[in-house]
């Protein structure tokens, strides 16, 4: 199957210049694409697993991406999509996001494709160019009218209390010129993106076009877009109730990654599955039958959150965070988990930390936790047997001690079947 043909399929083409173009570009083996990514933060999210898949698609279909790192564009600011002007970032702010951006970019093609992705820098080649040489070479080929069309200009055009800065008007000169240039120097004859890079991107195109035919040598870029993802709920796909969820393990627990995904709902699991896997259309369709046919067992959100967690957080991290969800709520050993993984998977309960080597006794523990309203109550559910210590049931003189802490960090309590708390120390 031709790439396109498997990308329409998953539902990932948006907006394109000229599909039948498109198509037979991609339709040999070693054509060139690329995809930006301004560092505006120090981790991406999952909202842009959308065009990194995308570029990892192509390289598993024998293409050549290219990952492009806004390091002159992050500068500037991107107007698409925001009702007012970005506050600008220093070059050293933007360095230090851009490393660590390339490392979880490069982590993620090594897993998924078995080899490094292609990285450029647009700063390279835009940090010696003059203002004059910017406003002849680039400049002259855009007419303002045409700028003005744009959404992401008419959306703060028309606003008297934001409007736009020269500075973000000009974003999507820079952005052309980042297409022009990767062109003429590697062949990149397509851009992917964002439905919200549309103008963006197709500046890039209508750049190309009128530089190359003022040059004598007439080429043509294309432009593809991945569609915007909302929930079926209608809200913004990526973020849950404490905000955005990123690929940085130290934002984002792999545990609560993994859970992000096993709570998808079941009218978009299996647009999930599609968007972000790269399980083909046999095993997609079977898990569809099964949200059908068995929607309590949540088989097909099970496997997305396997496949998408391991893709990004590796195989290890995936056997963590299943090992903690079979010790909380199946019969696994709460013993065997790391204390960072139950510190994530305990993040909503009721949590008391203790000076080392000061734990009160164990029906005070239940009342610092609200497992207990009283110590009396507590010891009461003690000797009814239904007080735990790491899943294992406690006699009534049970005490607290250092051995029950993981790691000489964390252990867990729980009173009935779902009531937990986590205990720590300093």
């Amino acid at each position: 199957m031709n790439i396109y043909d498997e990308l329409k399929w998953r539902g990932l083409v948006n907006q394109v210049t000229d599909e039948e173009k498109v198509r037979e570009y991609l339709s040999t083996p070693g054509a060139s694409m690329y995809c930006g990514f301004d560092p505006t933060a120090e981790s991406l999210h999952v909202g842009n697993l959308v065009p990194l898949l995308g570029l990892a698609r192509m390289k598993k279909a024998g293409h050549v991406p290219i990952v492009l790192m806004g390091g002159a564009t992050g500068m500037i600011g991107d107007p698409s999509g925001k009702d007012k002007e970005r506050d600008l970032s220093s070059r050293d702010a933007l360095e230090e996001r851009t490393a660590k951006i390339v490392s979880q970019v490069r982590r993620f093609f090594e897993r998924v494709t078995g080899e490094r992705p292609e990285v450029v820098n647009n700063y390279d080649w835009t940090k010696d160019m003059t203002a004059i040489e910017l406003l002849r070479d680039v400049g002259k080929f855009y007419t303002v009218n045409w700028m003005l069309q744009k959404e992401s200009v008419k959306g703060r055009i028309d606003r008297d209390d934001v409007g736009i800065s020269y500075t973000e008007f000009s974003y999507m000169i820079l952005q052309g010129h980042d297409f022009y240039h990767l062109l003429k120097t590697r062949g990149t004859r397509l851009q992917l993106g964002g439905g919200d890079q549309w103008g963006n991107i197709t500046s890039g195109c209508e750049l190309i076009r009128r530089k190359t035919a003022a040059e004598g040598e007439p080429e043509e870029g294309y432009a593809m877009t991945f569609p915007l993802i909302t929930t079926a709920s209608g809200k913004k796909f990526g973020k849950s109730e404490k905000g955005a969820i990123f690929l940085n393990p130290d934002l984002t627990s792999p545990y609560a990654f993994y859970q992000f995904w096993v709570n998808a709902d079941d009218r978009d699991v299996v647009k999930y599955l599609k968007l972000f896997t790269f399980l083909g259309q046999e095993e997609i369709a079977e898990l569809e039958r099964a949200v059908e046919e068995r929607p309590h067992l949540r088989e097909a959100q099970k496997r997305l959150a396997a496949e998408v967690t391991e893709m990004i957080h590796g195989k290890r991290e995936l056997d963590r965070v299943m090992a903690a969800t079979e010790a909380l709520f199946g019969t696994g050993d709460i013993k065997a988990v790391d204390a960072a993984t139950l510190r994530s998977a305990l993040d909503s309960a009721p949590a008391f930390n203790y000076p080392k080597g000061k734990i009160p006794d164990l029906p005070q523990v239940l009342v610092d936790l609200n497992l207990c309203k009283s110590k009396g109550a507590a010891r009461k559910d003690i000797a009814a047997g239904g007080v735990y210590i790491n899943g294992e049931r406690v006699a009534e003189d049970r005490d607290i001690v250092e051995a029950d802490f993981i790691g000489g960090e964390a252990l867990v309590i729980r009173k009935g079947k779902k009531n937990y708390g986590l205990v720590t120390q300093l």
